[in-house]
């Protein structure tokens, strides 16, 4: 056959042979296709293996409605009946005095001075005997928690029974607690808080001094407190985890102690006499007898040299009634200058100097407020001190990130944010910082005074 012929035959028949150029789509449904079945392959084997993956296991339960009555009942017995569980697996005093006997008992001499020591092995020995409520305690973490530089390699009895001591107050602590969480969620609002405080007032020997019309208002006081450093945010709401971890609730408990000395109560933001001093104030603030604070009767504030500008902000950003101050918004002041090195205090009063609202701090800000300081020291008859040498001080002792700006965080890590507020907003802070080093040598001179009679 001619040559010509097969060429004009090939160019003919169409090419569906094993050398064909697949086109991008065909490309693509194949790969697809493969894909497809080597994950429906894969995909089988692990259903095979595991049938958990068979089903999405249920991750949200919904909280019943407050019309679903029949729901919320179920859910408070349920809890009550969970929290009554938990509450029997904590040791008892008889329990606690039991594993006290074992622990005295298989003590490793020697002593060191009066305190009793434990090995490891002795340790392990006293869990096996002490029950199975106390397993969780004897653990190589707990024993090395509390081992130090001991030479023998063993643990004080003591440190490790109040150890147990603490964790179980916790616990007893928590589902105390709990039992007014109403929502059940892990928080308490502040009706469940002042609900908990008012049931526990009749527990506290130190209180019983307190007439009953005087409990709204010591339980407001003593709530406050809770809220004002553990809700920045003003949620409304406190996690009891939250409580439970900072300081307060042992200052409340505190007043269990029947021998608590007079210093310990004046320090105590929860005792009688402090809550009595600072309702007092506030009495005796209200001159026009209304239970509300105006502009004019806070200024008498301590030593009453708090500037106009300063007040001015308190009542535009603080809540108010007819422009005047209630007990609870009068609280939040005095916790916030009564402890201005803490961050929540800090950030309330930030919150007032930052008068353009930018979150931060700039010499625009420092010199309104100042100004007023300045107009203060003339109405006293000082010589005013120029802004812009108390401007260089504060940049100094603050060293914020940015040069010209000052946040919140600067004021905090520089840990002289009570400095820098009490100069922009107090005159008598002010001339205190300002005379810091004469009042020192004074005191100095008194201390010497003292010792040579």
């Amino acid at each position: 056959m001619d040559w010509k012929e097969i060429l004009r035959r090939r160019i003919a028949t169409p090419n569906n042979g094993p050398n064909k150029k697949k086109s991008e789509q065909e490309l693509k449904d194949e790969e697809m296709d493969l894909f497809t079945k080597y994950y429906s392959e894969w995909k089988g084997g692990r259903k095979n293996t595991n049938e958990f993956y068979k089903t999405i296991p249920r991750f949200y339960y919904r909280l019943p409605a407050e019309d679903e009555v029949l729901l919320q009942k179920l859910r408070e017995e349920s809890r009550a009946v969970f929290l009554q569980r938990k509450s029997r697996e904590l040791l008892d005093n008889e329990e606690l005095q039991n594993l006290w006997f074992l622990l005295d008992k298989h003590q490793t001499p020697p002593m060191i001075g009066e305190e009793a020591m434990i090995n490891y092995e002795n340790f392990l020995t006293v869990g096996e005997k002490a029950g199975p409520k106390c397993k969780q305690f004897f653990t190589a973490k707990v024993f090395a928690k509390l081992l130090h530089t001991d030479s023998y390699g063993r643990i004080s009895i003591m440190q490790f029974f109040n150890y147990v001591m603490r964790k179980v107050w916790l616990h007893q602590t928590r589902i105390g607690l709990s039992l007014y969480d109403v929502a059940g969620q892990g928080y308490l609002r502040e009706s469940d808080l002042e609900n908990y405080i008012l049931e526990l007032i009749p527990t506290l020997p130190q209180l019983d001094g307190l007439e009953k019309s005087f409990y709204s208002f010591y339980v407001c006081t003593a709530v406050r407190k809770f809220f004002f450093f553990l809700d920045p945010l003003r949620t409304g709401k406190i996690k009891i985890q939250d409580i439970l971890a900072c300081s307060f609730l042992d200052d409340l408990l505190e007043l269990r102690d029947e021998e608590l000395s007079k210093e310990s109560q004046e320090t105590n933001w929860f005792s009688a006499p402090s809550a009595l001093r600072v309702y007092g104030q506030y009495l005796n603030l209200d001159k026009d007898h209304n239970g509300m604070l105006s502009k004019e009767e806070l200024s008498r504030y301590g030593t009453a040299t708090m500037t106009n500008v300063f007040l001015d902000r308190v009542f535009q950003e603080c809540l108010t009634y007819d422009g005047e101050m209630d007990y609870k918004t009068y609280l939040d002041f005095v916790l916030a200058l009564e402890n201005r090195k803490e961050p929540a205090a800090l950030q309330y009063i930030f919150k007032l100097l930052d008068i353009e609202n930018k979150g931060y701090l700039n010499v625009f800000s420092l010199n309104y407020f100042f100004r007023a300081i300045q107009e203060l020291m003339k109405i006293h008859g000082q010589d005013p001190v120029s802004f812009q040498d108390v401007k260089d001080e504060i940049f100094d002792m603050v060293k914020p990130k940015d040069p010209l700006k000052i946040s919140l965080q600067d004021l905090i890590n520089s840990n002289q944010g009570d400095t820098v507020t009490t100069i922009l907003i107090d005159l008598n802070g002010f001339w205190t910082y300002e005379n810091r080093e004469a009042l020192v040598a004074n005191d100095n001179e008194n201390s010497a005074d003292l010792d040579d009679t």
